[in-house]
């Protein structure tokens, strides 16, 4: 980590939707901070003015040029500040140089990348140069894979006071979700489904559980890849569309925490529909609109609800904690915004914050957000980003 850069945060993509969002929050939320000192970047100059007066940023405030192509404007904006946010996706497309440059120079990394193979693939190309520069590099710090990955750290904390160990089985169950996929989201799944279909040895990266844990395999894990009834919660249950990544960041943030979920760790996400005919019919419209979310009609990058809907939106994730004799705790994790834009935007600029100002003694390298700052950033997220946590009798 640097100790002292021109910038604290360079908010890079302030020119997107989402971007803008984060530019906006650290804008409203962070005014008096005397002590902040943050610039926005993005392609063109002009957009980055237009963004920072609609949002009411300081006129003051600096904008750096750099187009994700080229490699010396980005080494020019890292070198410049302790830490990047990027939302610059899909990552696959246009992350590369900037992660490298990242890591090369000792600049702090914060994305929102939902993208296992490429994850995988920076890590293996990187990671050493992180470690040697004193770059932290903290993939997936929005709705994935934050609050599911805290969600588990939280339930786990609270099955040792419980059981008096962590469960090898827990639980992520969707409760509800009022609000939109992200344009970023839906543009990064059809990114992927095309970098598989060119290298068909991706396949095997993208089906692992364990793709993000380089040299651990875990045990066997469900596939939840179709609507099933669990008799334990009394309810029908489908597919979740975004467990692809969350689980995997599950596993690694286990595997970087040194194990204390066990190596012998399971665990599923699928999203609750309902007990009886109901419920089971629910479970299969949900399978079928997961298809739609990344077909042709889904949003693009860019694109985004509107403020009301943004904050009309919220989320409520249930986590169950299960001992070998079949006791539960459970634990619930619910946000206030709509998940993908608004609390989002609000995750990613307080995962910054607590990376630079609350956790500067974590380490050089890859880290998942929860593995890296635990508590700390749970804190955060409840005093300034709307989240909760809370044990269910």
């Amino acid at each position: 980590m640097k100790s002292s850069s021109k910038f604290d945060i360079v908010v890079y993509g302030a020119t997107g939707f989402t971007g803008q969002l984060v530019a906006e929050y650290l804008a409203l939320s962070y005014r008096n901070d005397t002590q902040l000192k943050w610039a926005m970047a993005g392609r063109s100059l002009d957009k980055l003015k237009s963004v920072r007066d609609a949002i009411g940023a300081p006129a003051d405030i600096a904008l750096i040029a750099a187009d994700a192509s080229d490699p010396a404007a980005l080494k020019a904006m890292v070198d410049q500040t302790r830490l990047v946010i990027t939302t610059v996706g899909p990552y696959q497309l246009y992350g590369a140089e900037l992660l490298a440059a990242c890591a090369a120079s000792g600049t702090d990394y914060i994305d929102l990348c939902g993208e296992p193979v490429w994850m995988r693939q920076m890590i293996d190309a990187h990671e050493a140069a992180a470690k040697a520069s004193g770059a932290r590099i903290v993939f997936s710090c929005g709705f994935d894979s934050v609050p599911f990955e805290l969600g588990v750290f939280f339930v786990q904390q609270e099955a040792r006071k419980a059981f008096g160990a962590p469960a090898s089985r827990v639980k992520g169950r969707v409760r509800e979700m009022r609000g939109t996929l992200s344009g970023g989201t839906a543009a990064s799944a059809k990114a992927t489904f095309e970098a598989v279909a060119r290298d068909l040895s991706l396949v095997a990266i993208l089906n692992d559980p364990f793709a993000l844990t380089p040299g651990f395999k875990g045990p066997k894990q469900p596939r939840g890849n179709k609507p099933a009834y669990e008799e334990d919660l009394q309810s029908w249950t489908a597919p979740f569309m975004m467990a692809t990544i969350n689980t995997r960041n599950v596993h690694r943030a286990n595997m970087l925490m040194g194990f204390p979920y066990g190596k012998e760790f399971v665990y599923d996400e699928m999203v609750l529909t309902g007990p009886g005919e109901k419920g089971e019919a629910n479970a299969k419209r949900v399978m079928a609109a997961n298809a739609e979310k990344t077909g042709p009609d889904a949003p693009k990058p860019g694109e985004g609800p509107s403020k009301e809907e943004r904050e009309n939106g919220r989320y409520d994730l249930l986590f169950v904690a299960i001992a070998p004799d079949g006791r539960q705790v459970r634990a619930a994790v619910k946000g206030d915004r709509d998940p993908g834009y608004g609390s989002t935007s609000k995750m990613i600029s307080e995962c910054a914050l607590c990376l630079l100002r609350d956790t500067p003694d974590v380490p050089a390298g890859f880290w998942t957000p929860g593995a890296a700052m635990g508590d700390r950033l749970m804190k955060r997220l409840v005093d300034h980003a709307g989240l909760t946590f809370t044990v269910e009798s």
